[in-house]
């Protein structure tokens, strides 16, 4: 109810996260924690009811410190223990260090070179998230840079056994918008070692909400032999989230449930709180109205038609 002497007071107290121009979520603010437009986006460190501390840029919500876990490890560890024996990685964006902190989970990695344009964003989540990184930012085995992704891999020679693109969703304003089309995922593909995959973050995958998701997807099998989206549902985005694995070789939902198990134990420090092999098996497992769509998808994202988000 808005406070009839004061009727911005009670606005002031919701988080407006707009999921497409014709919905809304509204998530109640206890405190606001931090606020900075940064070089290249509006950060803001907040306190919900509902989901705890959540960073939110530009107005969305990119994390929660009640269920990051869950996106967090479906976005790493399918690929990782996909690949035989994962060794470096890269990852484009990921600044609050989630990602970073579960890559770093897995005992065969040696190196992780991590992308991100926005300094900013990393430096106040380090301050500010310690839960979310837990200390990842000083593992002797990362390797930062401040820059565009895209650009780092096209000044660089080195191969990577996994790619973890971890980017925010593309806004037509926003610093991610080639980031999500052909050439982009080209570059990735000839930057990955032999038995490489990389794992993108592939945006909303809810019953209404399918356009970014599909043409991911189809722009992933535009460039990769197998490319496999899969999904979860993400509390605090409050629909399914979607994800795509694309490799010249690997195939992750190949997996049995068995296997993700034992390699889970033999591979990583720690057993994930949300992911297993049940869970793989779920996640891959699309229901047939996303299937049908995804297979008459024929829009792919480039460089002179990128796909946008409003």
């Amino acid at each position: 109810m808005t406070d009839p002497d004061n009727p911005d007071r009670d606005k002031r107290n919701w988080l407006y996260d707009q999921i497409n121009p014709n919905l809304v979520q509204l998530h109640r603010i206890r405190r606001q924690i931090y606020s900075e437009r940064t070089e290249f986006q509006y950060l803001e460190i907040v306190e919900t009811a509902s989901f705890g501390t959540c960073l939110v840029l530009d107005g969305r919500i990119q994390s929660s410190a009640s269920d990051e876990f869950i996106y967090h490890e479906a976005l790493v560890h399918p690929v990782m223990l996909a690949h035989d024996y994962p060794q470096t990685v890269f990852i484009a964006g990921g600044g609050e260090g989630a990602t970073l902190r579960e890559v770093l989970k897995h005992k065969t990695v040696k190196r992780v070179v991590m992308v991100d344009i926005d300094r900013g964003v990393v430096d106040i989540c380090r301050h500010y998230l310690p839960a979310f990184h837990q200390g990842s930012f000083d593992d002797a085995r990362l390797e930062l840079h401040f820059t565009d992704a895209r650009k780092y891999l096209e000044q660089t020679a080195e191969s990577f056994d996994v790619a973890i693109v971890d980017l925010v969703e593309p806004l037509k304003e926003g610093p991610a918008c080639l980031l999500y089309t052909q050439e982009f995922y080209q570059l990735i593909k000839s930057r990955l070692s032999p038995g490489g995959i990389v794992s993108v973050q592939s945006g909303a995958a809810g019953w209404t909400n399918l356009s970014l998701f599909t043409v991911i997807v189809n722009t992933l099998k535009s460039v990769f032999p197998r490319a496999r989206p899969y999904h979860i549902y993400v509390p605090s985005f409050v629909d399914m989230w979607g994800f795509t694995a694309a490799s010249k070789t690997i195939d992750p939902a190949k997996l049995s449930p068995r296997e993700v198990n034992r390699r889970i134990a033999t591979r990583m420090v720690t057993i994930p709180r949300a992911y297993d092999g049940l869970s793989h098996l779920a996640m891959f497992t699309l229901p047939k109205h996303i299937r049908r769509r995804i297979a008459s998808t024929r829009r792919v994202a480039t460089d002179n038609a990128p796909i946008f988000i409003h």
